[in-house]
């Protein structure tokens, strides 16, 4: 369906989409999906009642139009969880919408998205997690980029950053201190304490790096000099999990999942997790109390007597 959209209705998506990024620091790869969604939406808007979406239109969207639509994207194969996604979108922009032109949401925003199964988080076991830092390196044919693998690595289990928050650090970021100023998904700020092994790893890697890691600089570099791509880092991680026998799961991502739920068992609160996370919402760090009903479970059904 070729989308079909009124002056008014185009200017108040780019309006939106402008809003979203300004308050919110919404990514361009984010900002990409919600446009995305509620482009999709309004299409089928236009093609179901045979007008173009215009204001008027929009604001007598009701229960019938979102079901209507959302029946129409399973019958293309979308999956619940992409479906989901797609709704959250769509009562963004109307709650945006309603406040601008003055009408009630309600109808758009009281539709309930599709139930889905949600991953659980697959975390290393903490003598794997060790063993993966210990021998990470071993994948490099020179010791300097050998040094910046198991600096990432240490900065992703040791921290729970993300990959793209460690490898967003700077020269000026070096040698690291007690906490780090990180600013993650949304453009939110958060501290995060740097562990000893994280501040040694890095200190070996500056050490031996042989390009010039100005403060305006990235600070972890491709061999040519440039930003460091984490493909690399990724690779690193199936050939060092290659070597350890370790599943698929085994991934950079993990080793921040395995951060958390490392925590967690020894006694960690949540809320401070979420907060070391840099998660939005407490139900999100919440997964990993799962991960750790999950492992009990196991260990119940293996050897209580009555199971």
């Amino acid at each position: 369906m070729s989308l079909d959209l009124c002056p008014g209705a185009r200017d108040a998506l780019a309006r939106w989409q402008d809003e979203l990024r300004a308050l919110n620091g919404a990514s361009n790869n984010t900002l990409k999906a919600y446009v995305a969604d509620v482009q999709g939406f309004l299409a089928f808007l236009a093609g179901y009642h045979g007008e173009p979406a215009g204001l008027a239109r929009l604001a007598r969207v009701d229960l019938r139009d979102i079901r209507a639509w959302m029946a129409h994207e399973r019958s293309r194969g979308v999956a619940p969880r992409s479906l989901a996604r797609a709704l959250s979108s769509v009562k963004s922009f109307y709650r945006w919408l309603g406040r601008q032109q003055g009408f009630e949401p309600t109808a758009v925003l009281s539709a309930r998205a599709p139930k889905f199964p949600r991953k659980l988080p697959r975390p290393l076991a903490e003598d794997a997690a060790c063993a993966v830092l210990d021998r990470v390196g071993e994948s490099a044919s020179v010791p300097w980029v050998a040094a910046r693998d198991a600096a990432v690595v240490t900065l992703l289990y040791g921290c729970g950053l993300r990959i793209s928050e460690a490898l967003s650090l700077s020269g000026a970021d070096a040698p690291l201190g007690e906490v780090l100023r990180i600013r993650g998904k949304g453009d939110k700020e958060r501290i995060v304490p740097v562990i000893a092994p994280a501040r040694d790893a890095v200190n070996a890697y500056t050490a031996l790096c042989p390009h010039d890691l100005s403060p305006e600089e990235p600070l972890f570099r491709g061999v040519r000099g440039g930003a460091l791509n984490p493909r690399l880092i990724a690779r690193a991680m199936e050939q060092t999990r290659a070597r350890l026998g370790l599943p698929s799961t085994a991934t950079p991502h993990a080793l921040r999942h395995s951060f958390a739920t490392h925590l967690l068992n020894a006694g960690g609160d949540l809320r401070a997790i979420q907060e070391l996370l840099g998660h939005a919402s407490l139900s999100t760090t919440q997964a990993y109390t799962a991960v750790d009903t999950a492992r009990l479970m196991e260990v119940y059904e293996a050897a209580h007597p009555k199971a």
